[in-house]
C-alpha cells in the first residue's frame, strides 16, 4: 500500500536549513493500522503531509500502491489523492458555512457523482456515524465529539483505501476520544488502511504496530 525509502524533507530560509525528515524508510501493508509516535517537532506531521500528497519530499522515494509519487506536480498529486485518501485532522477542519450534510457531501462533488447518489451516500454514512439527527446543524452547534464524527464521515464517504489521521483525538475528552478510536478500528477491520499520528500511547496501542520518530528519524 505504502512504501517509503530514504525519505527526507528539509525547510530552508536564508540562513538556516531545518531537516524535518532524515532518510526515513518503512512500509505500510494493505489493511494495516499503523500509529506514528514521537515528541513535538520530530517530523510526524511533515511525514503525514507527504504520505497524503499535500507536500513533496526533498529526497527519497514514495510508492502509493504501484505508483511512485514522490516528485509529482501539485495537479497530479491532487488527481492521485482524489478518491484514494481520506484525511482526519485534530482541528476537524469543517467548513463553518456548510451544515453537516453539506460538509460530508463536499468531497463527492469533486468525483462527478450524480446528486441522487451523493445524497444516498451521505445519508448512509450519517446513519452509521450516529449523526443523522444533526444533518441540518452547523459546526458551531455541535460538540467536539460530534464535529470529529462529521469529519470522519467526510473522510470516508467516498470509500478511500487509505485514511490519514493527524491527532484525531487531540481535542476530545476521553469518552469521545474512545468513540473516535472505535470508529477508526471498525473502518480498519472492514479493510481501510489507516496511518495515524498521535501523542497518545493508549490510542497508539490500538494500532497493529507503532513507528516511533525522533529528530526526523525512525527509532523503533
Amino acid at each position: 500500500m505504502i512504501k517509503v525509502e530514504n525519505l527526507s524533507k528539509s525547510f530552508r530560509t536564508e540562513e538556516v536549513e531545518t531537516i524535518a525528515l532524515n532518510n526515513v524508510s518503512f512500509q505500510v501493508e494493505d489493511k494495516e493500522f499503523v500509529a506514528i509516535m514521537g515528541p513535538s517537532g520530530c517530523g510526524k506531521s511533515t511525514l503525514l503531509n507527504i504520505l497524503g500528497l499535500l507536500d513533496n519530499p526533498t529526497g527519497g522515494k514514495y510508492w502509493l500502491g504501484d505508483q511512485e509519487v514522490s516528485a509529482l506536480k501539485e495537479k497530479d498529486r491532487t488527481d492521485v489523492r482524489k478518491g484514494e485518501i481520506g484525511f482526519v485532522f485534530q482541528s476537524f477542519n469543517l467548513i463553518d458555512e456548510l451544515n453537516v450534510e453539506e460538509n460530508i457531501e463536499l468531497p463527492l462533488t469533486y468525483l462527478g457523482m450524480s446528486k441522487a447518489e451523493r445524497k444516498q451516500k451521505v445519508k448512509d454514512i450519517m446513519k452509521r456515524m450516529g449523526i443523522s439527527h444533526r444533518a441540518k446543524h452547523f459546526p458551531h452547534q455541535l460538540s467536539g465529539g460530534q464535529q470529529q464524527r462529521v469529519a470522519i464521515a467526510r473522510a470516508v464517504v467516498f470509500g478511500p483505501k487509505l485514511i490519514l489521521a493527524d491527532e484525531p483525538t487531540g481535542n476530545l475528552d476521553s469518552k469521545n476520544g474512545a468513540e473516535v478510536m472505535g470508529l477508526l478500528t471498525e473502518l480498519n477491520r472492514e479493510g481501510t488502511t489507516i496511518v495515524m499520528v498521535t501523542h497518545n500511547e493508549h490510542d497508539a496501542s490500538i494500532a497493529h504496530r507503532i513507528v516511533r520518530l525522533f529528530d526526523g528519524q525512525i527509532v523503533g
